[in-house]
This record gives C-alpha cells, sequence and structure tokens, in this order.
C-alpha cells in the first residue's frame, strides 16, 4: 500500500458530525504521550501532519483523518491523563464511547502502548473495553528502538503476558525512527479495503 494523500476532514464531537461516506475507519487510542501522532505521521510519510506534543492531553475531539480518499484513520484523545479534571476525563469518555458503541465503519483498532513499559491499569482496562465491544484489537508497541534487541522478546512477552491478547488480535512491534512495524500496519488495513495498491 502507498499513502499518497492525507488529511485532517473532520474534528467531531459528536455522532451528527462523522463522515458520512461509509469508507473504513481505524481508530487510533492510547495514553497521553504513547506517540499516537508520530505512529500517524510515519504511516502517512508526513513529519508534522498529525502534531506531536510535549503536553499530554492535548487532542480534545474525534479527528477522522481521510487517507487515499479509500479509509480514515480516527485519533481520539489519550487516556490516562491525570491533569484532566474529572468532568473532562468523563466528557471524552462519552465520546469515545459513543464512537465505538454504534459506528458500523469501524474496521479495528490500533491499541498503542509504550513498549519499554509494562502495560499500565489505563492499558489493560482500555483493552477489555474495546473487546466488550467485539472490536477487533492489534496492540502496537511503540518506540521499540529504545530497546536493544537482545531485550525485545523479555519485553514482548510481557506485553503478551499482561494483555492476554483474544483469538484474533495481534501485537505489532513498531518505531516512528526506524518505520519497524509500518507494513504490518499496512497489512492489517489492505484487508478491509476493496483492492490492493502496488
Amino acid at each position: 500500500m502507498k499513502i499518497t494523500s492525507a488529511e485532517l476532514t473532520i474534528s467531531a464531537v459528536r455522532q451528527s458530525q462523522y463522515p458520512d461516506n461509509k469508507l473504513p475507519e481505524f481508530l487510533i487510542v492510547g495514553r497521553s504521550n504513547v506517540g499516537k501522532s508520530s505512529f500517524v505521521n510515519t504511516l502517512i510519510n508526513r513529519k508534522n501532519y498529525a502534531r506531536t506534543s510535549s503536553k499530554p492531553g492535548k487532542t480534545q475531539t474525534l479527528n477522522f483523518y481521510k487517507i487515499n480518499n479509500d479509509f480514515y484513520f480516527v485519533d481520539v484523545p489519550g487516556y490516562g491523563y491525570a491533569i484532566a479534571d474529572k468532568k473532562t476525563q468523563m466528557k471524552f469518555g462519552k465520546m469515545i464511547e459513543d464512537y465505538v458503541a454504534t459506528r458500523k465503519e469501524l474496521k479495528e483498532v490500533f491499541m498503542l502502548i509504550d513498549f519499554r513499559h509494562k502495560p499500565t491499569d489505563d492499558d489493560l482496562l482500555m483493552y477489555k473495553y474495546l473487546k466488550y465491544y467485539n472490536l477487533k484489537v492489534t496492540i502496537v508497541a511503540t518506540k521499540i528502538d529504545k530497546i536493544s534487541f537482545g531485550q525485545r522478546e523479555k519485553y514482548k512477552n510481557l506485553i503478551l503476558k499482561t494483555l492476554e491478547l483474544q483469538d484474533g488480535d495481534k501485537l505489532i512491534l513498531f518505531s516512528s525512527v526506524t518505520k519497524d512495524g509500518k507494513k504490518d500496519i499496512y497489512s492489517e488495513i489492505e484487508q478491509y479495503l476493496d483492492f490492493i495498491e502496488d
């Protein structure tokens, strides 16, 4: 798959604002500062299209990125953001729940976790939450370039043991620096498209 165009077309806070063109959608979730923006930028071959920020909690809407006019990446507010007040956290929670519970166009979730650390309670809660809605989830372990090759199997096994992935779900090791895992993500997306590009 070759990505030739990417455009942030909609920033939504409610269902009435979602796109209505029935294209496949891929949800991107993860803790604040896990590297969601870098993940998107790597996949669409842009350096700063999805804004990276040292300030967690920057994303406050459901951001629909139309890719190649064929599908959408849907970026949502990071979870586990302790500085956000309870009212804001509840608003984010409701906004995400409305989407995952009702969106027929949602094909798969890319759930990002930091490869360097054991999945947190928030990560485990999010995975169980997504599985409650019977969504297909691919765990994307980011920042693998920070861990030596000799140590990676240990960290990988820790993730698998902690999350206990259900049948059909998988783990992809990813780095926005080395581009490891990029082709694997493309392969996940391609199976939902009506055609395969060269």
